[in-house]
């Protein structure tokens, strides 16, 4: 979890409140939210705590979603489906590994809609 310092925007660290202070005698001992670089301080006196829920992404979405398919080119290329065999099929590359390994090659049967890569 972190906060950030309403004044200056920085991140807040947690610190516990040093005894000497007039202005949070009463609170010596305690934990805190202080800026490093402003005066911002903020006394934590019950129990603080946030709940984020992240939403996966599908595996569509991450190589390019429902437009993945528009616009692409055709080639000749078996389709491993034991079934169909069509020898036509819509391509595309993609970079998806470091720059000295090959472009992977996505393919979709045109009959069976059946997606390989190579």
């Amino acid at each position: 979890m972190l906060l950030f310092c309403p004044t200056c925007s920085n991140m807040l660290r947690v610190s516990t409140v040093p005894p000497g202070d007039p202005s949070s005698e009463a609170y010596v001992g305690q934990n805190r939210f202080e800026c490093l670089t402003c005066p911002y301080q903020f006394v934590i006196t019950k129990r603080y705590y946030e709940r984020k829920y992240m939403k996966k992404k599908e595996v569509e979405d991450v190589l390019g979603g429902k437009g993945a398919w528009d616009n692409v080119d055709k080639t000749k290329v078996q389709c491993p489906n034991d079934k169909c065999r069509n020898d036509e099929a819509y391509w595309y590359q993609l970079q998806i590994r470091s720059a000295d390994e090959p472009m992977t090659a996505f393919y979709k049967c045109t009959q069976c809609s059946k997606e390989w890569r190579e």
